[in-house]
């Protein structure tokens, strides 16, 4: 059986085929109201224990961590998008942007088949770092796989839209095809969370994205696979935003320049807003721009670049000088004028904050010692890969 070494664990395959499927924006509270409603038989045949993200929990700094076993300040990924020093904003999409290899690469490295898939295109070049095989749902017609055609050709039929409820079913069953061509030993397969912003616990939406989600685990347990499930972060409905950029002006900070980490292509889930943002910021208005962004209401924590970088687990170098976190009904934005929502299709649902850093872990095998011991003290999004395949010291 391979084993390797990372960030200071060492993971082992078994002889079994194994899967981590990062459930995009899955709040716990999805699956809690299923499992009561006995809804989703085959998730409530795992263990299950809630986590939490990284912060800000957004989803390639937590897609990282889940795939590197480590923190952004290790992965070098604080959001989805930054200030680079040439003062311009960039998307962290490219794999030049990683100082941390995956334990995929790891494996591959070692000479073990392994793959992952992502539903967001956004993903796929980061998860592919290191020789990683790696497809999409979103471009699945037209990237060729290694000879293998293209993802379209091994599902047999062409992918849905990636603002579609089964987006992110299509990205499982391509992860099967790609296993049942080559043998897969690891799995990595990244959900997109379009039905959690678009509607809450409950909904008619979520109950059929979650059926389905439930008939695929069944699938990959059935197949033979040892699976472990996580989320990148939670859910919440913001009902109140608060333009921090417009703030710092009214507070006559005329240096401010607030950077929204949540920055993706995907507008439609959540119009660039979301409870965590960066704020560069000239040094002698610092202190102005300190108390100004305490006093808005909805502002939960002002923290100042070295403090964040401390407290939070971040690449101090890739943040703004002070790091904005809101609360549970909060979003924040740069200008007013700046976000259209008319572009968000339902209310505006979104996370980064504190109080989305809550997230399901779901495991089909019982927990080692170890593993039972990380998750009775409280495990991350980072620690999964460890849970399913972490060596017993």
């Amino acid at each position: 059986m391979t084993a390797v070494e990372l960030n200071g664990r060492r993971y082992r395959l078994p002889a079994e085929p194994c899967a981590v499927v990062c459930l995009d924006g899955l709040d716990p509270r999805y699956l809690e109201d299923v499992f009561e409603r006995g809804l989703t038989p085959r998730l409530a045949e795992l263990e299950y224990a809630v986590g939490r993200s990284q912060l800000p929990s957004f989803t390639n700094p937590n897609n990282l961590s889940i795939v590197t076993g480590a923190p952004p300040a290790v992965h070098g990924l604080p959001g989805n998008h930054f200030l680079a020093p040439d003062g311009s904003e960039v998307q962290l999409d490219d794999p030049s942007f990683l100082r941390s290899p995956s334990i995929h690469a790891r494996f591959a490295e070692a000479g073990e088949p392994v793959a992952a898939v992502t539903t967001k295109d956004k993903l796929r070049r980061l998860l592919a770092a290191g020789g990683v095989l790696c497809a999409s749902a979103e471009r699945a017609a037209d990237v060729q796989l290694d000879g293998l055609g293209n993802g379209a050709e091994l599902v047999g039929r062409e992918p849905p839209g990636v603002y579609e409820w089964d987006c992110s079913h299509y990205a499982l069953e391509l992860g099967l095809a790609l296993h049942r061509r080559i043998g897969l030993r690891l799995l990595y397969v990244s959900l997109t969370d379009f039905v959690q912003h678009a509607e809450p616990p409950g909904g008619e939406l979520s109950d059929r994205y979650l059926r389905r989600l439930d008939e695929l685990v069944g699938e990959y347990l059935d197949t033979g696979f040892r699976l472990a499930l996580v989320a990148d972060h939670g859910m919440n409905e913001k009902t109140e935003i608060r333009y921090l950029g417009d703030e710092l002006a009214a507070a006559g900070v005329t240096s401010g320049r607030v950077v929204l980490p949540i920055t993706d292509p995907y507008v439609v889930h959540h119009a660039s807003l979301g409870s965590a943002c960066f704020v560069h910021v000239a040094p002698d208005e610092l202190d102005r721009a300190e108390a100004a962004l305490a006093a808005v209401p909805g502002v939960e924590s002002v923290l100042r670049r070295s403090d964040a970088a401390r407290e939070l687990a971040l690449p101090g170098d890739r943040i703004g000088d002070l790091v904005v976190l809101a609360d549970e009904r909060t979003a924040l934005g740069r200008s007013e004028r700046d976000h259209d929502l008319s572009l968000l299709r339902g209310p505006l649902r979104s996370h980064g904050g504190r109080h989305e850093q809550a997230v399901p872990i779901l495991l089909s095998e019982p927990p080692t010692a170890a593993a039972r011991a990380l998750l009775d003290a409280g495990a991350t999004n980072a620690d999964v890969h460890f849970l399913l395949l972490g060596d017993d010291p």
